[in-house]
């Protein structure tokens, strides 16, 4: 019945994507980050020592326990977890396969102007955040959708958003997280997917129940943890590819403008291609300007919206300038340089020879040996997609009682349960796709509301000292 389902659904919401991704998403992410960057004069450069120093200046595993809400590092951490996941792995694999190496170009250009558009995200999920008489501390952009359009209209984009969110990420997007856990998993240990499937529900329906501070304490230490073990077998690989970096780095460049010679067709197809790819599992990974984790950074404690904005940017730094990165280095330098068993294949007969799971398996195979390469990516990823799962619920949890009340929320959890369960099982083209579509509609409310609030954030950026807040 499953696979009944998905043949007729697949061709369907790949359309919509083609359409969304090639046609508005690209333009319009492209476009408000590029908008803020020059509004703020660059706040993702000025402030980026800023940011780093508020991270890493008192970093510490054991955070500080708060009455409500976060510590900024906590809330950081919460956000890390949902932006590095599936995406960082399987979705750069994906886009180099489909897109070429050019697609990390334009991957690294989506973060940039990104990092101007999460700091306008975290702005004004502070700036519009509601403090209740108990403490307990409100705040996800549909506040700031209906602070920037009042009446019907902000409802409606609201509501709109808040629905996309819960099925992007509450649901899909928890599926696409478990359907790579359970996919790598079976590869490298030979785990049944549902046996991980049932421990992997187990694992966060006792967090999911612990609430936020749980989330908190298990997010601020899951993640330096796992994003230290990547990047350290990365640097292993790429040490034992060293002389393959430089022809890496070329490669990624050169594909970036004339990628017609790996993915074929004309010059016009090609060029789109990569841009698409780029662009669409960028935001996956980054998830700047998809109005995900403003939820996180609306819960942090700290002095004024302007220290959580810069903040939010070392997410996205880290996210696609280091680990993303790294993990796209690997594959490229020894899957695609001389003598890897994808150079001069073109994106076609290499997505047939290798998938979007197991190229980052393969890659790391060639140094570590196929056994141990499989182990390694299946271990890391599952941490990545456990940590990701864990924020996105968070987010849908948050906006479905927006929607329906706080009684919802025991009805979603137990819904998302299920899903996740489900993506252990099902196949992953659909999944992924569903999961794009969904994040490309919520795209559309909070970027028109990130635009129309424009000057609220410009102040902030260009005078951070002054709390302006009524």
């Amino acid at each position: 019945m499953f696979e009944s389902i998905e043949n007729a659904l697949y061709p369907i919401v790949c359309d919509i994507n083609t359409y969304l991704s090639n046609y508005i998403l690209v333009f319009l992410l492209l476009g408000i980050g590029f908008w803020y960057s020059i509004k703020t004069r660059f706040v993702q450069i000025r402030c980026f020592k800023e940011g780093w120093n508020s991270v890493f200046g008192n970093l510490s595993l054991r955070g500080k326990k708060h009455d409500s809400g976060m510590s900024s590092f906590q809330a950081l951490a919460t956000a890390i977890a949902a932006q590095v996941g599936t995406g960082n792995i399987v979705g750069a694999s994906g886009a180099i396969l489909t897109g070429g190496p050019g697609a990390i170009f334009w991957m690294w250009l989506i973060a940039f102007f990104g990092m101007a558009t999460i700091y306008a995200e975290a702005t004004l999920a502070q700036e519009t955040r509601i403090v209740e008489k108990d403490g307990n501390i409100k705040g996800r952009p549909v506040y700031y959708i209906t602070t920037a359009f009042k009446g019907g209209l902000g409802k409606f984009l609201a509501a709109f958003f808040a629905i996309a969110i819960t099925l992007a990420l509450g649901f899909f997007g928890c599926m696409v997280q478990s359907n790579s856990i359970g996919s790598t998993m079976q590869t490298a240990f030979g785990i049944p997917s549902w046996i991980v499937g049932l421990v992997l529900v187990a694992i966060c329906g006792f967090i999911f129940i612990g609430g936020v501070q749980r989330l908190a304490s298990v997010t601020e230490k899951v993640v330096p943890i796992m994003a230290a073990i990547f990047l350290l077998g990365g640097l292993v690989v790429l040490i034992a590819r060293i002389k393959y970096v430089p022809a890496t780095f070329g490669m990624i460049f050169k594909y970036a403008f004339a990628p017609q010679a790996i993915i074929g067709g004309g010059f016009g197809y090609a060029i789109k291609t990569a841009i698409s790819q780029g662009a669409k599992r960028g935001l996956f990974s980054n998830e700047a300007g998809m109005g995900s984790t403003p939820h996180a950074h609306a819960l942090a404690n700290v002095k004024c919206p302007h220290d959580q904005g810069v903040v939010a940017m070392i997410g996205v730094f880290i996210d696609t300038f280091v680990v993303l990165t790294l993990n796209a280095l690997v594959i490229i330098s020894t899957l695609y340089t001389e003598g890897g068993p994808l150079h001069d294949c073109g994106a076609a007969a290499a997505s047939t020879t290798l998938g979007k799971t197991n190229l980052a398996q393969t890659a790391f195979g060639v140094v570590f040996g196929e056994s141990a390469g499989n182990m390694f990516v299946a271990v890391c990823l599952f941490f990545f997609a456990f940590s990701t799962i864990l924020g996105w619920n968070l987010f849908g949890k948050i906006n479905v009682a927006y929607l329906f009340g706080k009684k919802s929320v025991i009805v979603y959890t137990i819904l998302a349960l299920i899903f996740i369960f489900l993506g252990t099982m099902m196949a992953n083209d659909l999944v992924w796709e569903l999961s794009d579509m969904f994040n490309n509609l919520m795209v559309i409310p909070n970027a028109i509301a990130l635009f129309a609030l424009t000057n609220l954030v410009v102040k902030h950026a260009n005078d951070p000292s002054r709390d302006i807040k009524k």
